[in-house]
């Protein structure tokens, strides 16, 4: 499975493009997901120039990194967030990936209230529709307040279309939902198409999400179920440290370098 590993841009959040895939390339990963969300990690975002998506498509192949997917969170309760989700999958036809990646709420302080989920399932039929055109596939994350678990999700999906599958984040079932992933992982697997690899420090509402391996999840049994659900799709890195976030760039390097070297061990 070492193979399907990825960077999460994310993880460099308030730094740049350039120095994420630097140091992920030095860490040993060869496949990123890339961050589009406005006004948090704008590592791409859907009105960039061409001359600029070019940039970014000359930075990657500098560094032998390909794109697997875009995370364009997006509140999709609103207008704006549907209409920037659907420019939003035009990224993933300019970077040749298969996954567009949001939640159903903010991307932070999400406190939306899906009363109805005939409202979600009309809001997101444009998206589907252009994701049925265009061959993507909607990978809808736990996270939350409405849909924090796998098994949340895999009831919405099987309500809305095949094009829409589950984003299945280690550690937000625990943040949001209050859950361990393992037996929600289980419950959920064969609905899963890309994976948010996250660990987890301190009790379950705290934000501490270290490096891989460095935090209390039991990666050996999450990547049994994995493997029992023969789960192919990308599994993405994702380090978010604390609310002080990481003092340095050095601090997300050596990060990244520990979670690779870690994964390498228990997967390679």
């Amino acid at each position: 499975m070492l193979e399907q590993l990825a960077i999460n841009s994310n993880t460099y959040h308030g730094y740049s493009l350039e120095e994420a895939v630097k140091g992920a390339s030095e860490a040993g990963f060869t496949q990123i997901e890339l961050a589009a969300v406005k006004e948090h990690t704008a590592h791409v975002l859907p009105d960039m120039s061409p001359g600029e998506l070019q940039d970014v498509k000359q930075l990657l192949l500098d560094y032998g990194m390909k794109c697997v997917g875009i995370g364009a969170h997006s509140n999709v309760m609103r207008k704006d967030g549907v209409e920037n989700l659907l420019k939003s999958i035009d990224l993933a036809v300019e970077f040749n990936c298969k996954y567009i990646v949001t939640a159903t709420g903010d991307a932070h302080g999400d406190t939306d209230v899906i009363e109805d989920e005939r409202v979600l399932a009309a809001n997101l039929q444009p998206i589907i529709e252009k994701c049925e055109t265009l061959n993507k596939l909607l990978v809808l994350e736990t996270h939350g307040n409405n849909y924090p678990t796998g098994s949340s999700l895999k009831k919405l999906s099987k309500m809305l279309h095949k094009r829409v599958k589950i984003n299945y984040d280690t550690a937000n079932v625990i943040f949001y939902g209050n859950v361990l992933p393992y037996g929600d992982l289980e419950a959920s697997v064969d609905y899963v198409e890309f994976i948010h690899l996250k660990d987890k420090l301190g009790v379950n509402n705290e934000w501490n999400f270290p490096a891989i391996g460095d935090g209390n999840l039991d990666f050996g049994r999450i990547f049994a179920t994995l493997k029992k659900g023969n789960y192919k799709g990308p599994i993405s890195i994702e380090v978010e440290f604390t609310p002080a976030g990481p003092a340095n760039l050095e601090e997300v390097n050596d990060s990244v370098q520990r979670s690779f070297n870690y994964l390498s061990r228990i997967i390679g």
